[in-house]
């Protein structure tokens, strides 16, 4: 049987974890403001660590992406929560909400995402999990008449995807209220096309 943690054993884990959360939070920032592809230099200098402390925390740049990846992912977790209303459609109206708020939060780092992603196996699992996650709550609550439509489901799939609202805001250059007022309208459409 192993020896209690001592009370200088404790405290190098809790600065250790306060220098990993330093890291992530510094990563988190830099891609928040636009760095699609900070380096351990920056992130270091940011979180006012050394570089070998990053390297110690993390095994290389795919790891740290990781970490942040997985922190941004609590940011789905609000679409998990139950529906204010018990009428589909009202339910839909909701899921366009939601998306498209978090959508607007994470566009700098969906941006970074896409540029690292088809380098780190992590970052993919995590992405196809997510757009797994999404594709199963929409068939939740929508009737039958749509679930089984293989088109118009897609349709709809497709209309509430991040790379619609990306191209919306980065590409079309339109604001996050015309954005979402389009896919709201469209979806619509599809949702009433028989």
């Amino acid at each position: 049987m192993s020896a209690p943690d001592t009370p200088a054993k404790d405290g190098r884990r809790q600065r250790s974890r306060i220098s990993r959360d330093r890291i992530v939070a510094a990563m988190l920032e830099l891609v928040a403001e636009g760095r699609i592809s900070p380096s351990a230099e920056e992130v270091a200098a940011r979180a006012k660590v050394g570089l070998r402390t990053v390297f110690r925390h993390f095994a290389d740049m795919e790891s740290l992406y990781a970490a942040l990846t997985h922190t941004l992912a609590e940011q789905y977790e609000g679409w998990l929560i139950p529906f204010d209303s018990s009428d589909w459609r009202d339910q839909l109206v909701e899921v366009i909400e939601r998306r498209t708020a978090t959508y607007h939060r994470l566009l700098p780092f969906k941006r970074a995402g896409d540029a690292h992603r088809h380098m780190s196996p992590a970052m993919q699992d995590h992405y196809a999990g997510v757009l797994a996650l999404m594709r199963q709550r929409l068939r939740s609550f929508l009737p039958p008449s749509i679930t089984n439509d293989h088109m118009r489901f897609e349709t709809i799939d497709l209309l509430l995807s991040f790379e619609v609202w990306q191209r919306l805001c980065d590409e079309q250059q339109l604001s996050s209220d015309q954005a979402r007022a389009i896919i709201l309208a469209e979806v619509l459409r599809v949702v009433d096309a028989a």
